[in-house]
């Protein structure tokens, strides 16, 4: 009885594995045209619906800016991903990382989210929310700084 159990489930799961592959795209894929581009600031500009960067420009820009202390491990422009490594705030000894989440193309607080961790685990939500408010007010900053160009 074991013995056809064992042997049932195998058999399902074989048929899942069948099943799964049985919907394979074979439509044929059109050419992608690369677009030539300067910097990586070009994503943000209107060109483009289908490439253009749905984060804030300000606000990424900010975020580098403010927690420049910290060396990048990752960044993604396309999903506003930021992740920071370990480091040191200038005038502590404490040692922080960060992630920061742009989920909008609004310059608005609810656009950001950022992660604040310690060696013992995370930061207070008090020091999350001074960066987050460090980031907005250099974000504006940097918008207002545009409009007078």
């Amino acid at each position: 009885m074991r013995h056809i159990f064992k042997n049932l489930i195998t058999a399902f799961i074989c048929l899942g594995f069948v099943a799964g592959c049985s919907t394979i795209n074979t439509a044929p894929k059109e050419p992608v045209v690369e677009e030539e581009r300067e910097t990586i600031w070009d994503l943000f500009e209107d060109k483009d619906k289908s490439t253009q960067v749905q984060v804030n420009k300000h606000i990424w820009a900010a975020s580098l800016d403010v927690l420049s202390f910290l060396p990048i491990e990752a960044a993604d422009p396309f999903t506003g991903v930021i992740v920071m490594g370990w480091g040191t705030a200038p005038g502590s000894s404490q040692r922080y990382r960060a992630s920061v989440f742009i989920k909008d193309a609004a310059l608005d607080a609810r656009s950001l989210k950022v992660s604040v961790q310690t060696p013992s685990g995370a930061a207070s939500a008090e020091t999350q929310r001074q960066i987050e408010d460090a980031i907005l007010t250099r974000a504006r900053q940097l918008r207002i700084a545009d409009a007078k160009l």
